[in-house]
């Protein structure tokens, strides 16, 4: 398929710059393009999983251990290297771009629990899943129902969550939960996080899972969880040394967990734009129409100006966002902000891309069908664009009545 005369994809600009991090962009991106692509390729239309050799060299290569502290074994970098690679791996397969972020789970476990985690999750060789979601509770966090009962020697789980990715091959389910009754006067009161260790392949005892069918997404399974009188000991609840035993302590601990994620989505949906761009643009080199390659076509070539410029102004956001966190800002809005307008910009770049593409864009023949339903995606989960435009107002406006 013919290139582009002109590559797409900038450099990292000056003000953000440095030769570690370009190294680390064209390693991310050459192991995208030759090793995860053709994977996809094969195993999506068919609904494959990742497979665990594709983990192995991701896990040689650090892609899991991005923001793991050094001491651990990690690289020690930050949100803008992390952003870098997950565009990278999103060119390829969102899903293989969005597995790196279950090592992340050990960060949030008790300080004893991260010395023996957080060296394996590092290598790829545990990872978690992340079990919020409810059938009544998505982006409300406060709305959580599952229960958590106090028994001897540690806690009862009980209740339903809802689009648990990877939480049959994980090492570990976080689950949200409450240990007291709802109370509609507190909503926030009572939510904590519980770790549920497993071994991958199997549910725990208590615990049953149903997969969900789904349009795209491809490479790992949804769940619907059950949790039935699951036991987890003591030292599983998160914080449970800690001296501080506010009552919101849970749901602030799950609200604030939400800013890097929300830059992790907007880093997919800027890779995925951009595989449908570059693809778009080599095929209206190859493609021709009434004796010329419809890049010939004005209609054609304003649409890529509109894709490309869409997509660069995303990135330059997401690189001020990733930033500001990494120089200690509090990033909530800039995420939000970037996550909303990113996932915006991703669906309908994807569905132009589609379009250029014709009748063929429309088959399994081509990746551009995988990143246009992909796209759709990022804007529901880390937040749907509806919560991210809500927290962008609160930050702006006065609080509003209606909540």
């Amino acid at each position: 398929m013919p290139r582009a005369l002109v590559d797409p994809r900038p450099p990292i600009p000056a003000p953000y710059r440095t030769d570690e991090r370009t190294a680390i962009q064209e390693m991310a991106r050459d192991f995208a393009m030759s090793r995860v692509l053709p994977i996809a390729n094969r195993l999506d239309p068919e609904h494959g999983l990742i497979p665990d050799e594709l983990r192995a060299e991701m896990g040689e290569l650090g892609f899991f251990g991005v923001m793991v502290p050094e001491p651990y074994g990690g690289l020690g970098l930050g949100v803008f290297e992390y952003a870098l690679i997950t565009e990278e791996l999103s060119r390829a397969w969102m899903s293989v771009a969005s597995i790196i972020a279950r090592a992340g789970i050990a960060l949030s476990l008790d300080p004893a629990q991260r010395e023996k985690y957080l060296p394996l999750a590092a290598k790829g060789e545990w990872l978690g899943c992340f079990a919020m979601s409810e059938p009544g509770a998505g982006s409300d966090i406060a709305s959580i129902r599952t229960r958590a009962e106090k028994t001897e020697g540690g806690w009862l789980l009980n209740g339903q969550k809802m689009w648990c990715t990877f939480a049959d091959q994980a090492d570990c389910i976080l689950v949200v939960a409450r240990n007291k009754p709802y109370d509609p006067d507190n909503r926030h009161s009572g939510i904590r996080q519980f770790a549920v260790h497993k071994l991958p392949g199997a549910f725990p005892e208590g615990v049953s899972g149903s997969p969900i069918r789904k349009i795209g997404y491809h490479g790992w399974r949804t769940f619907e969880l059950s949790f039935d009188d699951c036991f987890v000991p003591d030292d599983c609840l998160i914080g449970y040394q800690k001296a501080e035993t506010a009552d919101d302590i849970g749901f602030r601990q799950t609200a604030a967990a939400m800013a890097t994620p929300r830059i992790h989505t907007a880093a997919r949906s800027i890779g995925l734009a951009r595989g449908a761009l570059e693809d778009s643009i080599a095929y209206a080199q190859q493609r021709e129409q009434f004796g010329r390659p419809i890049g010939d076509f004005q209609v054609t070539r304003f649409k890529i100006a509109k894709m490309a410029s869409e997509v660069e102004a995303c990135r330059a956001l997401m690189y001020q966002a990733a930033a500001g966190a990494d120089a200690g800002e509090k990033p909530d809005m800039a995420a939000a902000m970037v996550k909303y307008l990113a996932a915006e910009m991703s669906e309908k770049v994807t569905s132009e891309a589609l379009q250029i593409h014709g009748g063929a864009g429309y088959t399994t023949d081509f990746p551009v069908e995988r990143y246009w339903r992909d796209a759709r995606l990022t804007k529901i989960f880390e937040g749907t664009s509806e919560i991210m435009q809500r927290i962008i107002s609160d930050h702006l406006l006065p609080p509003s009545p209606l909540r």
